[in-house]
């Protein structure tokens, strides 16, 4: 018992010890960059999220925020190394709605309960679109062709595991259809394929097409939404309006490792709070299709747990092999 109970002191002095840096430094936080970390490639919805919350944050912030792009297993590597960081507030991570799902397709450990959520910034629907000149000039075109041969339209996503893949794998549940599934790195590179004619069509995000669909480059079909969106997709037609029940979209947000200290995680729900209530925010955000949602961290916690129990119901009864 009593080596038992030197053990136990020794290593709560140790415990003790590695965080007693941490701490030490939360009274000045912050003293230099903070770098967030973005689980996604350059050019996608994340990041432009990211972009414009680091643009933003500089009014109430005394030090820049650096976005880094951490792409690849559905999101799993920049997750994985956000929560892994030294639990200072120095390295930030962007939570996506594949934190709710990849940990149940075995591509990464890290799940909803291993992140400390600053908020919730930003939530948007699903979209099938197709190039301008694309044969399919409806919802109902494109399904007709994926229903008359298995395999034949092939549907572009952000990588296997990603909120994208399991849209379109949610549109062959629902409808009975079976695409050939593409996955990219990230949601940039799977709209450049679907540009340039390497793909027949891509789940996405308004943000991540909006570029290309003012310029008349691409159409988009259908969204998985409650109700029709704001302009410039207000005539685009719902899953549900088509009498199919899907809503499936993607959210982003913001987290730091578990044991970051309580005044670090204040400070920065503190100003990350100033941040989506400065108009110049959510105004961009809009401009770049991308959709406000803000969410306090407690209510964004219980959000994102939801969501994990949503999606391994869904992955359940959903195919995800091609």
């Amino acid at each position: 018992m009593k080596n038992l109970r030197t053990l136990c002191m020794a290593v709560a002095s140790m415990t003790a010890t590695l965080l007693a840096p941490v701490a030490s430094h939360a009274a000045d936080y912050p003293n230099h960059p903070i770098e967030i970390v973005v689980p996604s490639s350059a050019g996608g919805g994340t990041d432009m999220m990211a972009r414009l919350f680091a643009e933003t944050a500089k009014k109430s912030v005394p030090q820049p925020f650096i976005v880094t792009n951490k792409p690849g297993a559905g999101g799993g590597i920049g997750m994985t190394e956000a929560q892994r960081a030294t639990p200072d507030g120095y390295k930030i991570g962007v939570l996506i709605s594949e934190l709710a799902i990849i940990p149940y397709l075995n591509m990464t450990k890290v799940t909803t309960a291993d992140f400390i959520p600053i908020a919730r910034l930003n939530g948007d629907p699903g979209l099938i679109a197709v190039r301008a000149d694309s044969p399919y000039q409806t919802i109902d075109d494109l399904l007709a062709a994926a229903r008359k041969q298995e395999g034949v339209v092939s549907m572009g996503n952000a990588g296997s595991g990603t909120i994208w893949h399991l849209a379109a794998a949610a549109v062959e549940q629902k409808t009975g259809v079976k695409f050939n599934h593409v996955p990219f790195q990230g949601a940039a590179p799977s709209v450049l394929a679907l540009v340039g004619g390497h793909v027949d069509a891509i789940t996405v995000s308004p943000a991540e097409i909006g570029p290309h669909v003012a310029v008349g480059k691409v159409r988009v079909l259908a969204a998985m939404a409650d109700k029709r969106l704001p302009p410039p997709y207000d005539k685009v037609v719902t899953f549900k309006e088509k009498g199919i029940d899907l809503v499936l979209g993607t959210w982003r947000g913001l987290g730091v490792p578990l044991n970051t200290p309580p005044e670090v995680v204040k400070y920065l729900r503190d100003a990350t709070r100033k941040t989506a209530q400065d108009p110049a925010f959510s105004d961009a955000l809009v401009k770049a299709n991308l959709q406000p949602a803000y969410m306090e961290g407690e209510q964004f916690q219980a959000f994102m747990n939801s969501q994990a129990a949503y999606f391994k119901t869904l992955l359940a009864s959903v195919d995800l092999k091609k």
